[in-house]
């Protein structure tokens, strides 16, 4: 049989495990970035895994690449991943993703089936098991919590985001400009991307941990995805440590998350001439730009207040160091939080994930179930990379031998896909989550 080869798109923080669990399967892997040196390094001396540059917008080079392997799994960001797909339709090759379906990729469902191809996303470690079973049991699930969190270990939380980036800072902070919608109660609420953070709310997970939590996206197509339409309530969002909702309403409330380019940040001016360009302010004094931001901001309280503008002055957005020149707010914002948010020496990451269901059995007994999984990062991978790229690269193997058949745009919603995904990441992995029955 012909050695199977893979196009890896990416070569950022999560791809060392994927390229791992592949090449030692035996697959041989392209190793594709849009930086040939950041390809190089990640391949290193890897005898399977091949460097090159590549840019995934131009069409006719993707088409090319993805022309030549079995497979293709797209670890960029996930704004590429509908080009991606398109491309693979073209070439009639399957894709594996790791991000959420987005619509954008979800309408390209029927062209995949068409070119019978399959095209996983989502893997992860999901609720389906458990769904199943209360089912099967005759039983209902009135209420699905799902909260993730990639974060810092609580150790190591010693910045006023109490965050720092295992992952693209640019892709943390675009995912704070997504609207949300959640069933609550049998309602449906939709939440404005400006008012997201102002959500979050403390979340109970373990004592030892001081979680808050907001929604992520349209959690109400899980009552559809799950088979779960009975359920009352249903969200799925992230977790974060106390303080950063209050930190990111206040960049949003600032401006600083928006991409729209402005003139001033093209080129290496101080930053506080880039907050005042940001602002609209008529001066870059420092005290002129904290009141602009005092009289712009809703505090939660003037402790707050006084909290966030400490970690601004920390971020230096009101200093006379230079900017990395970006062109617009949210990319030049990204460039110093990358500069000054990243894991030092000997510091490691966490990963908390935790699945809640509020159960009604068939004789009418309740039972509230949890299902948690704390991921820690050693030396060899953050807990983060491990989670994402080892999973991404079981279901690549999966669907290269064949276990994996289904046609079309797909997440692990169903046993059929998701129990032996779960399966090789426990027995070959050590990855699996906890079961708990806490009332």
């Amino acid at each position: 049989m012909a050695q199977q080869s893979v196009l890896m798109l990416g070569a950022g923080f999560v791809t060392k495990p994927t390229l791992d669990v592949l090449t030692d399967a035996g697959i041989a892997v392209t190793v594709a970035c849009r930086t040939l040196k950041t390809a190089q390094d990640l391949a290193g001396d890897n005898k399977l895994a091949t460097p090159i540059s590549l840019d995934v917008t131009n069409d006719e080079a993707l088409d090319a690449e993805v022309g030549k392997h079995d497979l293709v799994i797209s670890l960029i960001p996930y704004t590429y991943h509908a080009t991606v797909i398109k491309s693979a339709i073209r070439k009639k090759k399957n894709v594996v993703t790791t991000s959420y379906v987005s619509p954008a990729m979800m309408e390209l469902d029927q062209q995949c089936k068409d070119a019978g191809i399959t095209v996983m996303n989502e893997i992860g470690l999901d609720a389906v098991k458990t769904i199943d079973e209360v089912h099967a049991a005759g039983g209902q699930i009135t209420s699905f919590l799902s909260y993730c969190g990639g974060l810092t270990a609580p150790e190591n939380s010693d910045n006023p985001l109490g965050y720092k980036f295992s992952w693209s800072s640019r892709g943390v902070l675009l995912a704070l400009r997504n609207p949300a919608k959640i069933i609550q109660d049998g309602k449906t609420i939709e939440i404005a991307s400006k008012d997201l953070m102002g959500t979050a709310k403390p979340y109970f997970i373990m004592p030892g941990f001081a979680f808050i939590a907001y929604p992520n996206r349209d959690s109400s197509i899980y009552a559809e995805r799950y088979h779960i339409p009975e359920a009352k309530t249903i969200i799925r969002g992230t977790l974060r440590y106390q303080g950063f909702a209050a930190f990111i309403k206040c960049l949003v409330q600032m401006g600083f998350l928006e991409d729209t380019p402005i003139e001033a940040l093209k080129s290496p001016v101080a930053w506080r001439e880039a907050t005042k360009a940001i602002l609209g302010t008529a001066s870059s004094d420092p005290k002129e730009l904290e009141a602009a931001i005092t009289a712009k901001v809703e505090w939660e309280s003037p402790e707050d207040r006084a909290r966030i503008l400490s970690g601004l002055r920390w971020i230096g957005i009101f200093s006379d160091e230079k900017i990395t020149p970006r062109g617009n707010p949210l990319d030049t914002l990204c460039a110093v939080l990358e500069q000054k948010m990243q894991f030092e020496e000997g510091e490691r990451d966490m990963v908390m994930l935790q699945h809640k269901f509020e159960i009604t059995h068939k004789d009418g007994s309740k039972e509230t179930r949890t299902s948690t999984l704390v991921e820690y990062g050693n030396e060899k991978y953050s807990a983060m990379a491990k989670l994402v790229g080892v999973t991404g690269a079981v279901a690549a193997k999966q669907i290269l031998d064949g276990t994996l058949s289904e046609k079309g745009v797909l997440a692990p919603m169903t046993a059929k896909i998701n129990n032996p995904i779960m399966k090789e990441l426990k027995e070959k992995y050590g990855i699996e989550m906890k079961e708990k029955t806490v009332l």
